[in-house]
């Protein structure tokens, strides 16, 4: 064999051997979504619409890991609870988190997101949060002052500029935003006496519930003579329950999917009297700054 013929060889055996420890390397991007229930099934709806992945439509809201028909990029969808998404960030490509766990983490949507969750706030969204009663107690006249305390402007406004977009109002309110951030600190530190007043405990979880103190502010205004007590449990399968039972008046921690697949798997005799706020589900990444970035990394899968 002579020389030429040789170091063709071995030039494409290099080649080849590049090749093959590439490919080798080649790791397919993982993506955090929360893995509870209907969260992990609007984990997969973003994914979808970021362009990652197909999903069966006739899944609707509610698609599971075997609703994904295809996948577009070079990634793969791990499920993973929920609070330990932003502080396990840097594992993953990207990760899907909500609200309730980004505000802790200094995650602003429009600043931070690849994307953000489109939301509609009212019609069909089934996951606008809610204020819950037991069905018997759905009429009750204190309990609807509650819920109309909550639906007013400055509630709005304290969501909008307390919470900086990681919140919505879920009800009417107009644009014009007039609360400073001085003022929600302020909200922030109310407090109210119960002296004399209707106690209403209320069931929430995490740590985002400012929001009930601009409604005691919006109570004792009134001359309401009503007294909201927060009632705080550290897992979301806890609140039903005690509503059920009795043990608290209200809750509000939960979108519409969440109390509907709870009630109907429990058998709870629940029921929604008002809705409260929004709470879209971003797409984070410490590793890149765009979608395009991403998609780029991760590479189109061979259709």
């Amino acid at each position: 064999m002579n020389k030429s013929v040789k170091r063709i060889l071995s030039i494409t055996a290099a080649l080849l051997l590049t090749v093959l420890t590439a490919a080798a390397s080649a790791e397919t991007l993982q993506i955090g979504i929360p893995d509870d229930g209907t969260n992990l099934s609007r984990g997969i709806k973003l994914l979808e619409t970021a362009g990652l992945i197909t999903v069966n439509p006739e899944a609707g809201y509610t698609p599971e890991l075997a609703d994904i028909t295809g996948y577009l990029y070079d990634v793969e969808v791990v499920p993973v609870q929920a609070n330990t998404l932003p502080s396990t960030l840097g594992d993953f490509g990207a990760s899907a988190i909500n609200g309730t766990y980004a505000i802790p983490n200094n995650l602003i949507p429009s600043r931070d997101g690849l994307i953000i969750e489109k939301q509609s706030e009212s019609g069909d969204n089934p996951y606008v949060n809610i204020i819950v009663a037991r069905t018997a107690d759905a009429g009750n006249e204190t309990y609807r002052k509650v819920v109309a305390a909550y639906q007013t402007q400055l509630v709005a406004e304290f969501l909008l500029v307390n919470y900086e977009e990681a919140f919505f109002p879920a009800f009417a309110y107009s644009n014009e935003i007039s609360l400073t951030p001085e003022e929600a600190k302020e909200i922030v530190a109310y407090t109210s006496d119960r002296e004399g007043k209707a106690v209403v405990t209320v069931g929430v979880c995490g740590a985002n519930n400012d929001q009930w103190k601009a409604v005691q502010k919006v109570l004792d205004d009134e001359n309401a003579g009503i007294y909201i007590e927060l009632v705080e449990f550290d897992a979301y399968n806890l609140p039903n329950e005690a509503l059920n039972s009795g043990e608290i008046d209200l809750n509000a921690f939960q979108h519409k999917a969440y109390l509907n697949n709870d009630a109907t798997v429990n058998g709870y005799d629940l029921t929604v009297i008002g809705d409260t706020l929004i709470a879209p589900l971003t797409l984070y990444s410490e590793k890149f700054d765009s979608l395009d970035a991403l998609k780029e990394a991760a590479g189109e899968k061979a259709q």
